[in-house]
């Protein structure tokens, strides 16, 4: 019987995993049965259990379960405690292990798949919400120039740096106050396109040669369209999806996949399901 693994969101029918951990199998020659479950918003904790006693061996965790899994891990890695949340679970000797991979995963796509340093440049990440915190401590671990965590809110961007105040260099500010301002790096992870929202980035604010990476994939964003235009080179997220993925199968299985093909084939595929679409 093959090892079980399983995903759960709320919503989770867009949710690609599945698909990425089937290619990562094949290519490892691991025997695993990875699938997608929709669990209601007050069922996570029970989902969870079920799983566990029909002998599942681990769980990726997506919207809006993130936190509610780094309160039921009785152990945490310090990925997951720096960003105080949680989308990797292993089930080991009864205890219930908590990581975080998506900070790797971005790292990862901008340093290995982009060749984008991030080591003494000048770096803006967009948002203060749950996926800014999960990659801001791998970010400041890169060591910037300057780390500027700019929010619509002052205070919520405050607020995350003041967590990690003793980590690296990072500041805090609005976005108003960040117009004009020229950075090398500017990461969206707001959640502006998840309803097609204008982009967050102020005018000004792509230096020459700046890189532009939004978390979300699949479809240009207003985000991408703004930077295209200001000249910068321009990233979606699909590869730090693979690469967190990557890294959540590295964890379960000991056995790190290639991800290049895989990052490959899934672009593909989403390119032939947008030709169908048109």
């Amino acid at each position: 019987m093959s090892d079980r693994y399983l995903v759960v969101g709320n919503p989770i029918a867009q949710s690609r995993s599945p698909h990425i951990h089937a290619l990562f199998a094949a290519q490892t020659g691991q025997d695993i049965d990875y699938t997608a479950q929709l669990v209601s918003l007050d069922g996570f904790e029970s989902a969870i259990k079920l799983f566990v006693a029909g002998g599942g061996l681990g769980v990726n965790v997506t919207t809006p379960f993130k936190e509610e899994a780094f309160h039921i891990a009785s152990r945490r890695s310090p990925q997951a405690n720096a960003a105080g949340a949680v989308n990797t679970l292993s089930f080991q000797n009864g205890e219930i292990v908590g990581d975080n991979t998506d900070g790797i995963g971005l790292v990862r796509d901008l340093t290995q798949n982009l060749g984008s340093s991030i080591t003494g440049r000048r770096v803006l990440l967009l948002g203060a919400g749950g996926a800014a915190r999960g990659v801001l401590n791998p970010l400041l671990a890169e060591q910037p120039k300057i780390l500027v965590v700019a929010n619509r809110t002052l205070e919520r961007a405050a607020g995350l740096v003041a967590m990690l105040a003793n980590v690296g260099t990072c500041e805090a500010a609005s976005l108003a106050a960040i117009a004009g301002r020229e950075f090398d790096l500017v990461i969206n992870a707001t959640s502006a396109a998840l309803n097609h929202g204008v982009s967050p980035a102020p005018t000004g604010v792509f230096a020459d040669g700046a890189m532009a990476y939004d978390m979300m994939y699949g479809r240009e964003t207003d985000f991408m369209t703004q930077a295209r235009k200001s000249g910068a080179c321009v990233a979606d997220g699909l590869g730090m999806l693979v690469e967190q993925a990557a890294e959540a199968f590295y964890i379960w299985r000991a056995v790190r996949p290639d991800t290049a093909p895989v990052l490959a084939a899934m672009r593909d595929l989403i390119l032939a399901e947008q030709r169908v679409s048109r």
